[in-house]
C-alpha cells in the first residue's frame, strides 16, 4: 500500500523545502482536531522527525555560510573589468 499525500513516511524528503512543506501539512492535520488518536500520534511522530531533518538542514547550511565568509575575510579586493 502506497502512503498518499496526506499519509505521513517514514523517510524525510531530500530538499528542505519539501520536508517543510510537509511539516506544514502536518502540523495542519494536527490542528484540526479531527484525526483519531493514533493517526495523531503517527503524524505527530511524522512532524517531529520533519522538525530534526529541518533544523539539521538550517544547520548545515549556516555552517556553509559561516566557511564561505571565512574563506572571504581575508580575500583582496580586485579591480572590476566590465567586458564589453
Amino acid at each position: 500500500m502506497n502512503p498518499s499525500p496526506e499519509t505521513p513516511t517514514q523517510n524525510p524528503p531530500e530538499d528542505f523545502e519539501t520536508a517543510l512543506a510537509a511539516l506544514e501539512n502536518t502540523v495542519s492535520a494536527l490542528e484540526t482536531g479531527d484525526l483519531p488518536l493514533e493517526e495523531a500520534l503517527k503524524r505527530f511522530e511524522t512532524g517531529t522527525r520533519l522538525i530534526r531533518h529541518c533544523e539539521t538542514a538550517l544547520k548545515r547550511a549556516e555552517q556553509r555560510i559561516d566557511i564561505l565568509l571565512q574563506e572571504g575575510k581575508d580575500a583582496k579586493p580586485e579591480s572590476f573589468k566590465q567586458q564589453n
